[in-house]
């Protein structure tokens, strides 16, 4: 049988994880058109029952995550290099630029600039009596934005997954899918069958909920700055053509393949990102950013751990409270993209070995989030401690673009740095929505180099379907971002056998 065959019988085979995916997305939009408030009261009771019951597990799950990968680093056969490579395929910066830009998303610029703001006006309940507003707060406010995206998030989005699929993919031939994330304890059982099918959707619908609700965020978001900024209408017209050229961006990097618009479009998002950081740290309260940087660093090593476990009086099976809209909303938006970004990773970084992976995404990418969070969430932090309610005023009623373009319009060229903000932001989600598109692909077609035509039928699925819940009342993008977490609920579960297995894994794959 030649290898086009194999791969278009292959692809057939698959072909029903596509159609049951899609007629599920627009079963969901469908619902939202035709019974608004009855799909909103139906994500928010489904959003608050998985929160509740699941919430605590998902806790425990990123902290055995994070302290099963530094234990795999530590042990002699992660020095193999993975990937049926001796040497990487990629370059050291385009690496670190394709995970860095993947991973980030537009959270990368607007909730650094709108999250430590948050705890500053209103700190998080573990921190007991500490005053809004006040100096101690402030290394308290930068602390808990390090925690939900910083060491956890990194680990479980791409390092043991990555691990697993890597050395059974590359080394025994097993699909690049999330169905291979269960091969540890299933055999070959997860493979072949309905369980394994029902893995690849749910970690389908999973990212592509993910994926879309910051695709039609960031149309709302960019509408809104532009107004702001130039006085263009924010309207509907606005947003849609805005989701309309971002689409146009990710479609062409994911069709151009992972040598061309992939890499292009990361190093071109990071060297924007160190410019801008750069500027910030030069023109923004320098020295209070960096004494507040090293003061949370030490705040957030000495609280990892109680912050990291935190439940108030919600128990293991209560009522998260402050929780369910902050920690427990961001393990399940990061956990649902689990799967997809492990896959991701393994593509990327075949010719290195699970030491360097781990390390890079459990402790050198977090680091490096933190710093980024410190230095813009601090420019913000900083400007609204010299000027009481600069930044505090606009962000009433959770407003990320306006704590954003608030803290810009405060620095020296304000409407020239918003507008780069803008295009990082923008940059940013076009990075996520390439590599979630080729993802995605990948699983539909069983195929490591995804047909065109599927990677455009993805790609396209997911801008469209943002630009048609934007059209609708009620907060459809608001909602589909809420849903990521009740498709968290199974997505947890598949996690599991890769830290009961992933040992057992790399060890064999070195020994053969």
């Amino acid at each position: 049988m030649s290898h086009s065959t194999a791969q278009t019988q292959q692809s057939v085979r698959y072909a029903h994880v596509t159609v049951i995916s899609t007629v599920l997305v627009a079963l969901f939009v469908g619902y939202f058109f035709v019974d608004t408030e009855g799909f909103a009261r139906q994500v928010d009771t489904s959003f608050a029952w998985s929160a509740k019951y699941f919430g605590g597990y998902w806790q425990l799950l990123l902290l055995a995550n994070f302290a099963v990968a530094l234990a795999l680093s530590a042990r002699p056969s992660a020095k193999a290099r993975l990937g049926a490579r001796e040497s990487a395929e990629f370059p050291l910066f385009q690496w670190v630029t394709m995970i860095l830009c993947t991973l980030l998303a537009g959270g990368g610029v607007f909730w650094a600039a709108a999250e430590p703001i948050a705890h500053f006006v209103s700190p998080p309940p573990i921190h007991g009596d500490i005053a809004p507003l006040s100096q101690s707060a402030i290394p308290l406010a930068l602390s808990q934005s390090f925690l939900h995206w910083g060491f956890l998030a990194w680990s479980i989005l791409g390092s043991v997954g990555a691990v697993v699929l890597m050395r059974l993919h590359y080394d025994q031939g097993l699909p690049l899918a999330p169905r291979t994330l269960l091969y540890p304890v299933l055999g070959r059982r997860a493979i072949h069958g309905w369980v394994g099918d029902t893995a690849d959707i749910v970690s389908a619908l999973s990212v592509f909920a993910g994926t879309v609700g910051p695709i039609g965020f960031l149309g709302v978001q960019i509408s809104y700055g532009l107004h702001v900024l130039f006085g263009v209408p924010d309207t509907l017209f606005t947003q849609l053509v805005t989701i309309a050229g971002l689409m146009a961006v990710y479609l062409t990097s994911a069709v151009s393949g992972m040598h061309r618009g992939i890499q292009i479009l990361s190093r071109l998002n990071i060297v924007l990102g160190a410019l801008l950081l750069l500027f910030l740290v030069i023109a923004g309260p320098s020295t209070f950013i960096m004494s507040n940087l090293f003061s949370a660093l030490g705040v957030h090593i000495r609280d990892f751990l109680p912050m990291a476990l935190y439940r108030g009086e919600a128990g293991l099976f209560g009522d998260p409270g402050w929780l369910s809209y902050w920690t427990v909303f961001f393990w399940g938006w990061f956990i649902g993209y689990t799967p997809m970004m492990a896959i991701f990773i393994a593509r990327v970084s075949r010719g290195r070995s699970a030491r360097s992976i781990i390390l890079m995404m459990s402790i050198v990418a977090p680091l490096l989030t933190m710093v980024w969070f410190a230095i813009v969430g601090g420019t913000g932090l900083g400007i609204e401690v010299n000027q009481p309610g600069a930044i505090s005023e606009p962000f009433t009623g959770f407003n990320l673009p306006a704590a954003l373009l608030a803290m810009t319009q405060g620095l020296p060229m304000g409407t020239l740095v918003s507008v780069l903000f803008l295009l990082l932001a923008t940059l940013f989600v076009a990075t996520t929505g390439d590599s979630m598109t080729y993802s995605l692909a990948v699983v539909s077609s069983g195929a490591e180099h995804p047909p065109l035509w599927l990677r455009v039928f993805w790609g396209l699925a997911m801008g469209i379907t943002a630009m048609v819940l934007i059209t609708g009342t009620g907060g459809g993008i608001g909602k589909l971002q809420s849903f990521i977490v009740v498709t968290a609920v199974p997505v947890s579960i598949l996690l599991l056998p890769t830290l009961w297995g992933v040992f057992g894994v790399l060890d064999r794959g070195t020994e053969h």
